[in-house]
This record gives C-alpha cells, sequence and structure tokens, in this order.
C-alpha cells in the first residue's frame, strides 16, 4: 500500500533552519510529482511547494520563496523540504503528498514550531 512517512520537524528559533524529508513508499515514485503542505492551528491547509517528476521543475508558495527549497532523490524515494530563515509564521504541521495537482495519499505530517 501507498505510505508517506515525513520526518524532520522540530522546535527551532527564528531565524533557523529545518529539513524535512518524506520517505515514499508502495508506488513507483519516480512516475509521480510530490508536493509539500503546511496547516498552521484553526488555518486552512495550505501549498507550500512541488516538484515534479525529475525534480527539474518546482513551484513554490509566494510566502516561502527564496527561503525554502524542494527537491528530490528518486533513488531514495523521498522528496525533501529544506527551510532557511524560518518565521513564526512558518509553525505549522507540513504534510507530504503525492501528485502535482491532484493529491490522492498523505502522509501523517511533522510538527514545525518556529520560536524563541
Amino acid at each position: 500500500q501507498v505510505q508517506l512517512v515525513e520526518s524532520g520537524g522540530g522546535l527551532v528559533q527564528p531565524g533557523g533552519s529545518l529539513r524535512l524529508s518524506c520517505v515514499a513508499s508502495g508506488f513507483t515514485f519516480s512516475n509521480y510529482g510530490m508536493s509539500w503542505y503546511r496547516q498552521a492551528p484553526g488555518k486552512e491547509r495550505e501549498l507550500v511547494a512541488r516538484i515534479m517528476t525529475t525534480g527539474g521543475i518546482t513551484k513554490y508558495a509566494d510566502f516561502v520563496k527564496g527561503r525554502f527549497t524542494i527537491s528530490r532523490d528518486n533513488a531514495k524515494n523521498t522528496v525533501y523540504l529544506q527551510m532557511n530563515s524560518l518565521k513564526p509564521e512558518d509553525t505549522a504541521v507540513y504534510y507530504c503528498t503525492r501528485g502535482w495537482s491532484r493529491h490522492d495519499y498523505w502522509g501523517q505530517g511533522t510538527q514545525v514550531t518556529v520560536s524563541s
């Protein structure tokens, strides 16, 4: 069965960095675009970044442009989200999901808290 398992979240000070990972299994990873979303308390889930199958095409939400980088390693069935210059407003649960625009499977999420 399809599984997406995120890791790498935690508590970080403003201005710090984290790298999230999402390991996929149960499907041919290289055939699918992948995306990262986030959901803060009391807010709707929102798209953070997405990446096409080979990693050559990426797209970012305006609020993370220049700070976050999405990448993937098809040999390891893993998609990453490198987050730099973190701000308190980046605090949320971060989810990876299969697909570029249509999403059928989601991970359980990893908590990112940015606080001093």
